[in-house]
């Protein structure tokens, strides 16, 4: 029988900690995971290695506590959550019930309370447990059945605090940490403790007198006049402070240790979950089992060598053996009109001349889920597929754009279908993934079919009943084939202009190499943050800024802050920034390169944002750096695909604020936009009340920051973070933005408190986005939903008014009969491909077409630049 073994968890340290561990990370919809993804790391690493049979994670209740009744400013002096990190508790708490895990929090109480409370029942129970955190105030309660993990770099460096350890590090028993707790203080929960005293002297005081109040008792023996009479100046502050730093073990919880037996996570909402957060990583390395279908409905599908003649409305599915549909195998198609089902392999579906023919009529009406990927996957072998008037991802997407859409198993189930087995069933998962008998691949890919069959009409009746059946039919629809002929096209690489670059790189940096052994007088491996470290902190003296488990911290932020300190540090931050963009971009693009057209055919998500915007994987194109001349330059390598022909960029000009003054109705962004002012120079020019001669790069890069900032809901930490600047500067400028534009702090109010009665908030094309945390009542998570319910409209409509321009773009090439094709799209920005001849048309037609995609109250700009590759076009 398995020892029993209690896990707690401290809730809000652990997502603190995450979340400052790591990067700014988001999902596709613009999410914030960064602290979700370094807690579920955590997790997985601490369930493998200690396998617990009891778990709690406990979270604070609010910010007053028992303790503020001690001591009011206890904890105060903290600086406001960052709405980045408040916007993920939601999904921390989805995750924990993801995993079956329970949660508590009681009024008055802190976390640590709990954990006490419970860590004391346990150890009366002699029961084994593990306390994470990453509080080091925990400490104190290690005991010999319990042991405090304590997080360090990152989530999954842990330190692990027994009483022993304790000593080692301290020479103090764990309950001595009040102790020195309350000597020394803590300003992270502003407990004063003795001024000028820390914690060297705090250690030295408790070997010699064990206890603040025998501190206090022997006084005089302490040696020193100074430290004597700090002792007794403040000896009630000391006392008072090792009472706020003693967890109370006595909390009047109502949860009992037996009630939190664990098992497993229930798999199915865990992985919807890392689907939704995008942490697919996760999803492959896992050996979770998903739960069977609900039921099973076995259907009779005939196996067939050669399609019968038929001219009837289908669903049509053909099975991809991966998402990379531009180079799958296709392991069957299966149609069905919903009373008859049939399925094929693909060597006899390639021979069928009725199935050629069926799938190319464009009579007759066929509903697919993600056209894009049907029709591409199809076209590698031989077969044509036209008629589609139906795609069910395309049309849940819009009916809600926060669901996962992966596969239609994930789609069909949202609307109440439930007899689909899932692919993990079918096909298993990870090492032992394989392809199943004939006829059970055929029922999975029948049963498929007819799932897309039932779901699209109903989703259907969803769209046109919301008004939202125009954007679907309209704009998303034909998108969806215009991008696959963009793909299918691909855009043509010159690889030994990459190549060259990547030589370029190397030299350069083989010289900064050089240059940093010379400033730093010696040679060592710049890639090694130990050996980079010793040079810096120890060869050269630098200020040390940050340490780690391993030596001294060489993060990005913290080579940042030493610039000031010492000439070297400039070229150990270009050093790593152009080792990544030859490693990452140069030698990257270099691998996808299909050897035999040199072309690169990037895929474009459509049914993936919530805001509507187009996203580019493999490779992702969007995201070619621009800032560094150097990263500029791999747009040297994108060419034509024909001799003489040239490459032309069109891009829309600060789009995002334009649809913002037209959705605002702010007269003074209205104007300066009308009279082609540069919005940023108006914005520096108002925001700092002077004359345009007298805005600085400085004020114009200020203003910039929070021109942006302010179309994507930027809050005041993240402009601080921008900026380089202190969260109240930002906070002032942001307020000061508003009083220059009031019509844009009025659209911001209103839009938040129409959204609040509606649910959701729309795009000039009535695209929708739902949400529900606006009446939640936390103020972190509401204030998050607020703040996307003032940037979607506007990202969104911008999103939407480049696809209008796609759509019309394509319509005039055919309609002109023009060669000119459109090979990209980046962000606001299309890339075409122009035969000489051309040329002057192209240079008129399409700044019209995108100009004119929607009438707005200000012009819409659109910027157009030619050239040999797309460096020069832009």
């Amino acid at each position: 029988m398995t020892k029993e073994k209690l896990l707690l968890l401290d809730g809000n340290s652990l997502a603190y900690r995450a979340f400052f561990a790591l990067p700014l990370l988001t999902n596709d919809q613009g999410i914030h995971t960064n602290a979700v993804y370094g807690f579920t790391t955590m997790l997985q690493k601490i369930l493998a290695e200690e396998q617990p049979t009891h778990i709690l994670v406990a979270f604070d209740a609010g910010k007053t506590t028992f303790r503020h009744s001690t001591y009011s400013e206890y904890k105060g002096g903290r600086q406001k959550t960052p709405p980045e990190l408040s916007e993920q508790f939601p999904y921390l708490r989805k995750l924990l019930d993801a995993y079956n895990m329970q949660r508590y929090e009681l009024e008055m109480y802190e976390a640590d309370d709990i954990i006490g409370t419970l860590s004391k029942e346990a150890d009366a129970k002699n029961l084994q447990t593990i306390i994470v955190s990453g509080d080091k105030d925990l400490t104190q309660l290690a005991s010999d059945n319990t042991t405090v993990y304590i997080t360090r770099k990152g989530m999954t460096d842990i330190e692990k605090y027994t009483p022993q350890h304790v000593f080692e590090k301290y020479s103090l028993t764990p309950l001595q940490i009040i102790d020195m707790k309350g000597l020394m203080g803590d300003s992270s929960d502003n407990i004063p403790g003795v001024p000028g005293v820390g914690e060297k002297t705090a250690i030295k005081l408790l070997t010699q007198f064990e206890s603040v109040e025998n501190v206090f008792q022997h006084v005089d023996d302490v040696k020193g006049a100074k430290l004597q009479e700090k002792l007794r100046a403040n000896e009630e502050q000391a006392k008072m402070s090792k009472e706020l730093a003693t967890i109370n073990r006595q909390a009047p919880i109502d949860v009992k240790i037996e009630n939190l037996a664990w098992t497993e996570p229930e798999a199915d909402a865990l992985f919807a979950l890392w689907r939704e957060l995008s942490f697919k990583s996760l999803i492959e390395k896992s050996d979770l089992q998903v739960a069977e279908a609900e039921q099973e409905v076995a259907l009779d599908v005939q196996i067939v060598t050669e399609f019968p003649e038929v001219t009837t409305p289908m669903a049509v599915h053909a099975e991809l053996d991966n998402e990379h549909y531009h180079d799958c195998d296709l392991l069957g198609i299966s149609l069905t009109d919903n009373k008859t089902h049939y399925f094929m392999k693909m060597e006899d579906a390639m021979k069928s001349t009725t199935l050629q023919t069926y799938l190319q009529d464009e009579q007759i009406e066929k509903y697919v889920f993600d056209v894009k990927a049907q029709k591409a996957a199809l076209q590698r072998y031989g077969l044509t597929l036209n008629g589609v008037t139906s795609d069910l991802m395309l049309a849940a997407y819009i009916d809600e754009p926060a669901q996962s859409l992966d596969d239609p198993s994930d789609v069909v189930k949202q609307y109440g279908y439930t007899s689909l087995v899932v692919a993990e069933r079918v096909f298993g998962k990870g090492a032992k993934r394989q392809i199943p008998p004939i006829e059970e691949l055929a029922q999975y890919v029948a049963q498929k079919a007819v799932a897309i069959f039932e779901t699209t009409s109903q989703v259907e009746a969803a769209l046109k009943e919301k008004e939202q059946f125009d954007l679907y039919k309209d704009i998303e629809l034909p998108l969806a084939f215009i991008l696959c002929e963009m793909e299918s096209t691909g855009v043509s690489v010159n690889e030994q202009r990459l190549v060259e670059m990547g030589t370029e790189l190397t030299s350069k940096l083989e010289a900064i190499e050089q240059k940093i052994y010379q400033l730093a007088g010696t040679e060592f491996n710049i890639n090694s943050p130990k050996q980079l470290g010793v040079v810096l902190f120890e060869k050269l003296k630098l200020p040390i800024v940050k340490k780690t488990k391993t030596g001294y911290s060489t993060a990005a932020d913290v080579l940042e802050k030493l610039q000031p300190e010492h000439e070297v540090i400039d070229y150990i931050l270009a050093f790593r920034q152009l080792g990544k963009l030859k490693s990452t971009y140069i030698d990257g693009l270099l691998k996808v390169v299909h050897p035999d057209n040199h072309k690169i055919h990037t895929r474009y998500q459509q049914a993936l944002t919530a805001t509507g915007r187009l996203s580019s994987v493999d490779p992702n194109l969007q995201n070619i750096p621009v800032r560094l001349e150097e990263g500029r330059k791999i747009r040297q390598a994108f060419i034509p695909s024909q001799k003489g022909w040239k490459l032309f960029s069109a891009d829309y000009s600060q789009i995002e604020l334009r649809v913002l003054a037209h959705m605002a109705n702010e007269k003074n962004l209205i104007d300066a936009f009308r009279h082609d002012l540069d919005i940023h120079t108006k914005t520096a020019m108002d925001v700092f009340g002077v004359e345009k001669e007298s805005v600085t790069p400085n004020m114009r890069r200020q203003a910039k920051a929070v021109n942006f900032g302010i179309v994507y809901g930027i809050s005041d930490y993240g402009l601080s973070q921008n900026l380089g600047i202190t969260r109240k500067e930002a906070a002032d400028f942001i307020e000061r933005y508003f009083e220059s534009f009031p019509g844009v702090k009025d659209y911001m109010t209103n839009i938040v408190a129409e959204a609040k009665k509606a649910g959701y908030v729309t795009t000039l094309l009535n695209r929708r986005r739902y949400l529900p945390d606006l009446n939640s009542r936390n103020f972190n998570v509401r204030s998050f939903a607020e703040r996307t319910a003032m940037n979607t409209p506007i990202q969104g409509s911008a999103a939407d008014i480049i696809k209008l321009a796609m759509i019309q773009m394509n319509r005039a090439l055919k309609e002109q009969g023009l060669r000119s094709k459109m090979l990209l799209q980046v962000h606001d920005e299309l890339i075409f491909e122009v035969p000489p001849e051309e040329v002057t048309t192209m240079q008129q037609l399409v700044p019209k077409v995108m100009e004119s995609a929607l009438e707005l109250s200000v012009p819409l700009k659109a910027d157009a630049a030619i050239g040999d590759t797309w460096y020069e076009a832009k």
